[in-house]
């Protein structure tokens, strides 16, 4: 029953993969990527595309397929023996000699090889599973990341236009003595800072985006055209549930617990080996005519006889090294086990915190700051028009609207990247999301 279970679970696994990779999954693949981009769109595209996925996939099927070959018996045997000089007989001389062998394992031994082999093709499938995860995690990090580029891209282009404004206002005041020179001074330093920002956002952009089509197997200098960011749902999981999810679905976890099991049937199956082989065969010799003048009864007669062999497992000390090994191996596989755990807990806290504190970031900068950093702006301007302020105070709130700008599109794009690795960690959607709220958040960045 276990052995066909098995082979349901790979043949329900072939199917499920064949359908992922047909293209009716994920809709119509946007090779291009010349119109609007979401990250769904990368992720089917990675899926059917990256070349990590496509080596893991194939490691699991051929560990699948050592399942029959371990579970098979050894090739049967022939051999065959000519003798030059023939061996005189009573019958007569004995020209050839043939035999055909088979070596037949101890009752148990293939079945719990199998077993390994098993454990070994679960183990495949779940780095299959991880491998997938932590590629669809890298490309809504990499979307993520080149989201914020392109705004920050966008917050730079916008502030330019306005620095060239105050600019010019300012050498207007400064021809009417109502603008100092450092004023000025101040204006330029803000404009040059700002158009080496977005020559740094240029560089920048150009890596992501090699990296992204990287991981989507294109052409590093492939075009990627606008970035549809469809908004983020509330996180409907605390942490204790997350820990629970992450040791229940993350796969150095899962990997580790089939790890055990695969120790355990090792071990069994070193047991067996201490068990002797047996060997079944037959033996055919040849014989010729004897050159004697006295013919004996049923001269020339060739010879036939069954053969029946066993071996015998007479090195005790190999014996109980082997048993011994595996019972380390258990030991091995149970601690690591723990070690997985710990790790993957750690990982989900760090991950969970920094969620957190990117949700409070984009709260503090999009409902305070940046709404006071405006008020500020706009007061610092009339101010100014007045006579109540100086210049140099117009340009600093400038600055620092233009700061906040871009602290919001960090705090957004770290919290959609956290968000990415920690439902990796947790192996499914921790956010609550309805169609209305989506598509009210739903924007597009060029």
């Amino acid at each position: 029953m276990k052995t066909l279970r098995f082979f349901f679970l790979v043949a329900f696994s072939l199917f499920w993969v064949g359908y992922l990779r047909s293209p009716c999954f994920g809709g119509e693949m946007k090779a291009p990527f010349t119109g609007r981009v979401t990250v769904q769109d990368l992720i089917a595209y990675a899926y059917q595309n990256n070349p990590s996925i496509r080596k893991v996939r194939e490691a699991w099927r051929e560990t699948v397929e050592q399942y029959r070959i371990t579970t098979g018996y050894p090739d049967p045997e022939v051999k065959f023996t000519y003798f030059p000089e023939p061996i005189e007989t009573r019958l007569g001389p004995q020209d050839w000699t043939a035999s055909l062998n088979q070596k037949i394992p101890f009752p148990g031994k293939l079945a719990q090889a199998g077993k390994v082999v098993e454990a070994e093709a679960r183990v495949a499938h779940i780095n299959l599973d991880r491998t997938v995860k932590a590629v669809i995690a890298s490309v809504r990090e990499s979307f993520y990341e080149l989201l914020y580029i392109r705004t920050a891209k966008e917050v730079v282009a916008q502030n330019l236009r306005l620095l060239e404004h105050l600019r010019k206002m300012g050498e207007t005041a400064y021809a009417q003595d109502r603008a100092a020179l450092i004023d000025m001074i101040k204006a330029q330093s803000q404009l040059g800072q700002i158009r080496y920002d977005g020559i740094l956002l240029d560089e920048l952009e150009f890596t992501e985006k090699t990296r992204l089509n990287g991981l989507l197997k294109r052409r590093p200098d492939a075009r990627i055209g606008g970035l549809v960011d469809g908004g983020f749902g509330p996180v409907v999981f605390d942490l204790k549930a997350l820990y629970r999810l992450a040791e229940a679905n993350q796969e150095e976890i899962r990997m580790a617990r089939v790890l055990v099991e695969k120790a355990g049937a090792k071990a069994e199956l070193a047991r067996l080996e201490t068990l002797p082989d047996f060997n079944v065969g037959v033996f055919y010799a040849s014989i010729g005519e004897p050159d004697v003048p006295v013919r004996p009864q049923n001269a020339g007669r060739d010879g036939l006889g069954v053969q029946l062999g066993v071996t015998i497992p007479l090195w005790f000390g190999k014996n109980r090294g082997r048993v011994a090994q595996a019972q380390t191996g258990i030991r091995k596989a149970r601690a690591a086990e723990e070690v997985s755990i710990t790790e993957i807990r750690t990982k989900v806290h760090n991950l969970f915190f920094r969620l957190g504190n990117s949700k409070k970031l984009m709260e503090l900068y999009g409902n305070d700051l940046l709404p006071q950093a405006m008020r500020a702006m706009e007061i610092a301007e009339t101010w100014y028009r007045e006579g109540e302020s100086s210049f140099s105070d117009f340009v600093e709130a400038q600055s620092v609207y233009y700061n906040f700008q871009l602290s919001l599109a960090r705090a957004r794009a770290d919290y959609g990247k956290y968000l990415a690795w920690l439902e990796q960690l947790a192996g499914q959607t921790i956010t609550k999301t309805s169609g209305a709220s989506h598509e009210k958040g739903q924007g597009e960045m060029k």
